[in-house]
């Protein structure tokens, strides 16, 4: 077959020139004062199948859009209106939205930030060393400050959110029965310590490890503010779901577990702090604590300072009116001489 192609195309009748004069003519016509289209444009096929076999095709050049330029020309419905607009929309809004978008900072290396230590360090020896006694004050309240706005920050993760629990309902004992209760509880040696982490789910374990074997528990809290051993009472009596019996002065409780008690399966409550971050937590609130007495010394001595300076100020004031009096009045002259 390769061979007999050259002699098919060869017995292939050729077409005389009038069809494609005639059909130049017309293309002019129809353009007008345009250039016509190449000859080569229009060639009949020897062979083949399809539509283009059976008759003249043209180049798809005419047949394509015509552009004006590079841009494209847009329908922008955005805000309630319709808008034509040029170019690329979707990529103008890329960046203008990247234009808007604030400049990322530089990352410092590392011998600028030991020159800003050191200048911030400087500045800070300059202010504790001041003449002024206003100045030095000032600087220390500032940073206690600072410090207390940061201790109370850090004391927001350890606030541990109270699930919602079905409401205990404490037994009815009677006079009687919480006086045995009572006797039975001093007598007896075992006891939950409540230190400086305080209530946390550990105490609430060793609260039902105890009520195993025996029916009362005493609770010590050491070291306790004053007022504060009703606190751990009332927390207690949430978590465990016993009976406050007693509160003695030296901040001992003693807790009845009930008259039908029944071990629960997690003893130590999920709403509660470990042991580890109960200790944190205790860190941070003592640390809070006293620099909050020191704020109040600082506030104290600023205020007494001020009084001061106001005083003196009035002496100086009352001296200097004193003596332009007495050497503005002749009659105060003439008697000392």
């Amino acid at each position: 077959m390769a061979a007999l192609a050259p002699r098919i195309l060869r017995r292939c009748p050729l077409r005389s020139a009038a069809p494609l004069a005639s059909t130049r003519g017309s293309w002019d016509r129809m353009c007008g004062a345009a250039p016509s289209p190449p000859a080569a444009l229009f060639v009949r096929p020897c062979g083949g199948s399809g539509p283009e076999a059976h008759g003249w095709s043209l180049r798809r050049w005419f047949r394509q859009p015509v552009r004006c330029g590079s841009t494209a020309v847009r329908l922008d419905t955005g805000g309630g209106f319709a808008r034509f607009a040029l170019g690329d929309t979707d990529r103008a809004n890329e960046k203008g939205d990247q234009r808007q978008q604030p400049p990322k900072k530089k990352k410092m290396s590392r011998k600028a930030k030991v020159n800003q230590l050191k200048w911030y360090r400087l500045k800070a020896k300059k202010k504790m060393k001041s003449p002024n006694p206003e100045v030095r004050i000032r600087y220390k309240l500032d940073k206690a400050k600072r410090k207390e706005e940061w201790l109370i920050e850090k004391l927001r993760k350890y606030d541990v959110p109270m699930t919602p629990e079905p409401v205990h309902d404490p037994e009815i004992l009677t006079e009687e029965e919480k006086f045995y209760l009572k006797r039975t509880g001093d007598k007896k040696k075992h006891y939950v310590p409540v230190g400086r982490r305080g209530v946390f789910g550990g105490v609430v374990l060793n609260m039902h490890l105890h009520w195993k074997n025996h029916e009362t528990v005493k609770v010590v809290c050491k070291p306790c503010r004053p007022g504060q051993v009703y606190e751990y009472a009332e927390e207690l009596t949430r978590l465990s779901k016993g009976t406050v019996i007693d509160i003695k002065p030296n901040n001992t409780i003693i807790f009845y577990r009930g008259k039908n008690y029944v071990q629960p399966k997690v003893m130590s409550p999920p709403d509660t702090l470990s042991k580890q971050k109960a200790l944190e937590k205790y860190r941070y609130e003592q640390s809070l604590e006293h620099t909050g007495q020191f704020i109040e010394k600082l506030e104290k001595e600023l205020e007494d300072y001020q009084k001061h300076v106001a005083l003196f100020k009035n002496r100086e004031g009352a001296t200097s009116v004193d003596e332009e009096t007495t050497i503005n009045d002749p009659t105060t002259t003439s008697d000392s001489e």
